[in-house]
Order: structure tokens, then C-alpha cells, then sequence
């Protein structure tokens, strides 16, 4: 007996596979997890989210609230799962797993327990999304990007780290308000660590193209009477604040990773400040994942931008790849 739905749809082609095209998988449903799963769903990035943990109740509950909202977004799938095999034939995997960043405690305090679930879910990952690009969350992330390239194999350019195009938000949110112009119209780069030794590009500082040191010289210096210097400080404090406020940082990391996930889902080629392999540039020797200016696409880090630094920006990010070289070293991988 034919039922309701055979009533009402009649079959053109009964051999058609159902697949996914621009499929997002995202793992880990903590509270940044969540956050950047709403801001991909809510940019329509893909036509399915996938996403993994190991918590099963959080992780149904979750996937359910979604997907009870699917009238409300374009996205036509949303799945979760426990077992990797959910997230097969992702083209972006998005990982925000790992152990929370407590108050007071520093991103590189957290790195070998990180370590040792990366260790976990990498070649899981991999397994399932052999072509994928990973784009990492977790922190410290710029040891972890590291981290990630290494135990999955894959190629240097389709392991990013979301790095320092938080640092970057926050400078140019900053910048505009003490500008009293919309950020956006605020260009202004950090580069390097994401965390303490993160390196503030007071030289590339403009709006509409007119040079802000040009104009103040004493900016970032510690002669300056109006203390741009401090702008910085209260970026590397931001996220220790947010945190000893209300417990942790979500809805800011979110949004730029969607940022992020937007250029290489939709191949703009626009230019982030993210975690890459950073040998050979800056005199920098060692194997280390730091955030520069890179070109992303739908393959992952297309090309870096060589920015114009001055001796003292030089050597702050030098001085920041052996900060973290000396923890990498000791990683148990």
C-alpha cells in the first residue's frame, strides 16, 4: 500500500545519491564550538554541519535545538555524532575541542593536554576527510596548528590556525573607538602569537590610506602621550577579562571563525591574519605555526603577504617563534 509520501511525490529517478557539496564539520560542542557552529549556519557556508564530541546527550541536545531552527536557515542538513564517520567528506573541519582555558591560566599552560586529544581525534579526521582543510581553534593554537599538521600528514596549506584574525577584531575595534570611526574603516594588524607575545603592526596602522604613525610617531612607544601603546595590552587582556567575567570567551571567536570559513568556503581570496608555517620568513628558523597576513581560497592558505616590518616589529615576532619553539620541543607527539 503506497504511503502519504508516495501519494505525494512522484519519482523521477530512483538511482540519485544524496551528497553533500560544501559540507562544514565541527568538532567539539563546548561554548565556542556552539558559537561558531550558529555564525557558519547563520553566513549559509554549507549545505551540511556535522558536528562531534564526546559528550552524547550535549551533543544530541545540540544537534536537536539546531535543527528544530532549520526553517529559519538554508542549510539543509544538520547531523551529529560520536564516531567520526559523521563527519565524512567535509571539506572544512573547524576543531574547537580540547580542555577550557581557566582564569588566570595562560593559552601555553594548556598545550600538552591539548596534545594528547588532538592525538585522538587528528587521524580520525583525516580518515574520514582525507581532502579536507583543518582549520584550528583549540588553544594555545598556534602550537596546536603545529600539532595538527604533523599528526594528520597533510599538507602545510590546508592546516590553518584561526590565530591571530581575533587579535586583529579586537585591534580594530579598538582603534575605531577611539577614532570614533566604524572598524571596518580601521585597518590595523597583530601578528604572531595569539596570546601574550602577540605583535601589534603600529607601522601598517591607517585609515583610507593615511598613515597613523605618520601622523603620531611616538605611537607604540612608551614617549606617546596618548598611550596607543595601551590599545594593545587591552587586546592581550581582552580574552583574561571576557574569561573572569563570564567564564569563558564564545560569541567573538565565533564570528571570525565564520570569517574565516566564509573566505575559503566561497573562494574570495581575501587576506586574514592566521596561523601558518612561518619558517624562512623573518629570519625565523624553526619549524614553528605563527600568524601572518595570508591569502586564503577553497584550497586552504594560498599565499603570504610579506609585510613591511620595522627592526623593532622584526624582532618582536622572532622573539615570539622562539617563545614558542622552546614549548614545541618539548611536546610528546
Amino acid at each position: 500500500m503506497a504511503s502519504l509520501k508516495d501519494k505525494l511525490i512522484g519519482h523521477l529517478v530512483t538511482s540519485q545519491e544524496k551528497g553533500s557539496c560544501n559540507k562544514i564539520t565541527i568538532v567539539g560542542v563546548g561554548a565556542v564550538g556552539m558559537a561558531c557552529a550558529i555564525s557558519v549556519l547563520m553566513k549559509d557556508l554549507a549545505d551540511e554541519v556535522a558536528l562531534v564530541d564526546v559528550m552524547e546527550d550535549k551533543l544530541k541536545g545540540e544537534m536537536m535545538d539546531l535543527q528544530h531552527g532549520s526553517l529559519f536557515l538554508h542549510t539543509a542538513k544538520i547531523v551529529s555524532g560520536k564516531d567520526y564517520s559523521v563527519s565524512a567528506g567535509s571539506k572544512l573541519v573547524v576543531i574547537t575541542a580540547g580542555a577550557r582555558q581557566q582564569e588566570g591560566e595562560s593559552r601555553l599552560n594548556l598545550v600538552q593536554r591539548n596534545v594528547n586529544i588532538f592525538k585522538f581525534i587528528i587521524p580520525d579526521i583525516v580518515k574520514h576527510s582525507p581532502n579536507c582543510i583543518l582549520l584550528v581553534v583549540s588553544n594555545p593554537v598556534d602550537v596546536l596548528t603545529y600539532v595538527a599538521w604533523k599528526l594528520s600528514g597533510l599538507p602545510m596549506h590546508r592546516v590553518i590556525g584561526s590565530g591571530c584574525n581575533l587579535d586583529s577584531a579586537r585591534f580594530r575595534y579598538l582603534m575605531g573607538e577611539r577614532l570614533g570611526i566604524h572598524c571596518s574603516s580601521c585597518h590595523g594588524w597583530v601578528i604572531g602569537e595569539h596570546g601574550d607575545s602577540s605583535v601589534p603592526v603600529w607601522s601598517g596602522m591607517n585609515v583610507a590610506g593615511v598613515s597613523l604613525k605618520e601622523l603620531h610617531p611616538e605611537m607604540g612607544t612608551d614617549k606617546d602621550k596618548e598611550n596607543w601603546k595601551k590599545m594593545h595590552k587591552d587586546v592581550v587582556d581582552s580574552a583574561y577579562e571576557v574569561i573572569k567575567l563570564k567564564g569563558y570567551t564564545s560569541w567573538a571567536i565565533g564570528l571570525s571563525v565564520a570569517d574565516l570559513a566564509q573566505t575559503i568556503m566561497k573562494n574570495l581570496c581575501r587576506v586574514h591574519p592566521v596561523s601558518t608555517m612561518v619558517k624562512d620568513f623573518y629570519g625565523i628558523k624553526n619549524e614553528v605555526f605563527l600568524s601572518l597576513p595570508c591569502i586564503l581560497d577553497n584550497n586552504g592558505i594560498a599565499n603570504i603577504v610579506k609585510m613591511t616590518l620595522k627592526p623593532d616589529e622584526t624582532e618582536q615576532i622572532q622573539k615570539s617563534a622562539t617563545t614558542l619553539w622552546d614549548i614545541q620541543k618539548e611536546l610528546k607527539l
